[in-house]
């Protein structure tokens, strides 16, 4: 095989990984910190719970907070690399729950509500749960 396709079928996949959970962690954490503590205009546990409830997900309370903490703790272990699996099947769970109750009924662009930024976000944590947390995490360091 000649250098150049050399190049385009080389894979750093520890690495990328590594970009792709810090970042991908840092979106959820700051997404489910809006649904627990207000933080970046979020509503808090009170005003999700209650939104919730208005487009029938009830317990809205319990739902928020559910989410809430998927989100943000499971953001969390992503940017650490601890306990990514596990992680990134509570956020898989909390996309597909976005995407089905919220985003779907729009279509799929997100300019009107749609399900493509959850898809996304779920398609990414999915690749997390089937690859790992990659060569610079918690989870490689406590497997080795």
């Amino acid at each position: 095989m000649n250098n150049s396709l050399k190049a385009i079928f080389a894979t750093h996949a520890g690495l990328g990984i590594t970009l792709l959970r810090v970042v991908t962690g840092l979106t959820f954490a700051a997404h489910g910190s809006q649904k627990l503590f207000a933080w970046f205009g979020g509503y808090g546990l009170a005003g999700t719970g209650q939104w919730m409830e208005s487009i029938g997900i009830t317990p809205g309370y319990l739902m928020a907070l559910l989410a809430g903490s998927a989100e943000f703790f499971g953001g969390l272990a992503l940017v650490v690399g601890l306990l990514v699996r596990p992680a990134a099947a509570a956020l898989i769970v909390a996309m597909l729950v976005a995407i089905a109750s919220v985003h779907w009924a729009n279509g799929f662009f997100i300019t009107a509500n749609g399900f493509e930024y959850a898809m996304i976000l779920g398609l990414i944590s999915a690749v997390l749960l089937i690859e790992g947390a990659g060569k610079l995490s918690l989870d490689r360091r406590i497997a080795s």
